[in-house]
């Protein structure tokens, strides 16, 4: 039988996939748990990945659940708490096509770079780094960058990730995922007209699962000395209002 030629790009492509799963065996406390398999008709096991505190009580059993597949849209910001939380917490993440996203911001959210892998140009077929991941990791967060995965292969690789007990965190249209997550920019504190210093920035969150109603919440990121920290929105209002009438008779 006759070998199929690989192209020089198909090629570095194969020994880049290779390279990933290697690593991915290798990962501390994920290679011997990836051998199992669940069964498609067998539950999510309850157990959680970490979320930053506000969005624990939007979501239906307070964090993400292990072997799920989370459609993402919208601001960056949450997508990075994500990481930070489970990174933070000791669990292993990837981020796979998303150029974009700020590892400083990351890491003044608590988020431990050691535990996080960037593949900032995962070539043309991101899914396919992303099912190597999901092998060794606890969360994958995927930009898809405007492609579109057929159904089929949705399926597969919600399948990859419940029978590895890895959550998959899709930034693109996902067909059928566990949880819709978007996140939009609605507001800042700390800056006035032509003066001022950023405070926090307030992000409007909506939670929808496949049963149960949509659930909507506020939640600010609030800066600090080195640090990024999550608060209610409720709280942060109170706090802002303390500040200004301290400013107000100092």
């Amino acid at each position: 039988m006759g070998s199929e030629a690989l192209s020089p790009d198909r090629g570095a492509r194969e020994r880049t996939l290779e390279q990933l799963r290697a690593r991915m065996a290798a990962v501390p406390g994920r290679g011997e748990s990836a051998t199992g398999h669940t069964p498609r008709d067998q539950p999510l096991r309850r157990d959680m990945l970490p979320v930053p505190p506000p969005l624990a009580d939007l979501l239906p059993d307070g964090g993400l659940p292990k072997g799920a597949v989370v459609a993402y849209t919208g601001a960056h910001s949450l997508l990075t708490g994500l990481l930070a939380a489970v990174t933070g917490n000791g669990g292993h993440a990837a981020v796979v096509g998303l150029p974009r996203l700020g590892l400083l911001a990351a890491a003044e959210m608590g988020a431990e770079l050691s535990r996080l892998a960037v593949i900032a140009d995962p070539g043309p077929d991101p899914a396919e780094v992303a099912a190597v991941l999901l092998d060794g990791l606890d969360l994958v967060v995927l930009g898809l960058g405007g492609l579109v995965v057929p159904p089929a292969r949705c399926r597969v690789l919600a399948a990859r990730a419940r029978n590895r007990g890895a959550t998959l965190v899709v930034a693109g249209e996902w067909v059928n995922p566990t949880l819709r997550l978007d996140s939009r920019v609605t507001g800042y504190q700390g800056l006035g007209p032509g003066r001022g210093r950023l405070r926090s920035v307030c992000l409007d969150v909506r939670v929808s699962a496949k049963a149960g109603q949509t659930r909507h919440g506020r939640m600010d990121l609030c800066a600090k000395v080195g640090r990024t920290e999550w608060l209610p929105r409720e709280t942060v209002t109170r706090a802002t209002e303390l500040t200004a009438l301290h400013e107000a008779v100092s």
